[in-house]
């Protein structure tokens, strides 16, 4: 499915991602989280509370094989990707709560990602198809420590931490692009040969949760900004995180069905981010 200089391009990413992350954070920023936590908490839990659900119901209601159930479900288990903070910013909302929620989703999601694996996945795993739990635990654990170095720049050199995310931004864009494009073109043959039902699970799994992230946000008193940043942080999964999950954890004779869904879910997401934040962009904070 990936060729290898792909897979070493997905690695680089996610350290470039994850340090970029950490380049973003302060110790004061997770202090405001423990003095007004509403915001951030009402994220973590639509980030971890609807998007493994989303999956496990377009999994079954779609009736999708196993192989391509695992790679969508692992998609809505991990957590916010950093590039619901750009659409963010593009939508007007939150930028602040949309940096807060993310760093915070991916600190979680070594403790979350795994169970909500266990309780959703099982059903869909077998003696062949076994979800290895352990070694997607440890590979979360490993990712916070670029994300500790981007912390360490910040606390040094906020300039330098400035530059740092700027530009883990630009390439983490600029690769993950690359990665979805000569992915597709691989595999052209699956864009025919799919059904609807992938193309279905594919989209449904980002634009639910759009729709769910805001509603919870809504229910939970948040404000118009605010409600928007909880959309985008939930509708948005970090795909190159699931990427390199599946990759790193299962044979590589079952990457080409795992890998598919994933693949899909990252160009659909852009695409349905971008028709939203030019959206909201022209309707005003009500």
């Amino acid at each position: 499915m990936l060729s290898p200089l792909e897979q070493v391009l997905l690695a680089l990413l996610l350290v470039v991602l994850m340090v970029g992350m950490g380049a973003t954070l302060t110790v004061d920023a997770f202090r405001e989280v423990v003095r007004k936590p509403r915001g951030p908490l009402i994220g973590l839990a639509s980030q971890f509370g609807w998007m493994p659900l989303i999956a496990f119901g377009l999994a079954h209601a779609l009736a999708l094989p196993p192989e391509l159930a695992i790679g969508l479900i692992v998609v809505g288990c991990t957590p916010g990707g950093t590039t619901s903070n750009l659409f963010t910013y593009y939508a007007r909302a939150d930028l602040a709560l949309s940096i807060t929620m993310t760093a915070l989703s991916s600190v979680a999601a070594v403790v979350l990602m795994p169970l909500a694996l266990r309780v959703y996945a099982a059903p869909f795993s077998s003696a062949t198809l076994a979800v290895p739990y352990t070694n997607i635990a440890a590979t979360l654990a490993l990712m916070l420590v670029p994300m500790g170095i981007g912390m360490a720049v910040r606390h040094r050199s906020p300039a330098a931490a400035a530059r740092v995310e700027r530009a883990g931004s630009a390439a983490g864009l600029l690769v993950l692009a690359l990665l979805i494009g000569t992915g597709l073109v691989r595999n052209g043959h699956l864009l025919v040969e799919s059904p609807p039902t992938v193309y279905a699970a594919a989209l449904g799994l980002g634009v639910v949760g759009f729709g769910l992230g805001y509603l919870s946000a809504r229910l939970g008193g948040l404000g118009p900004a605010a409600r928007r940043a909880v959309a985008f942080e939930t509708g948005i999964q970090n795909s190159p995180l699931a990427l390199g999950i599946l990759m790193t954890s299962f044979p590589a004779e079952l990457h080409a069905q795992l890998l598919w869904l994933p693949l899909l879910y990252a160009l659909f997401i852009i695409l349905s981010s971008a028709a939203l934040a030019a959206f909201l962009r022209t309707r005003p904070l009500e």
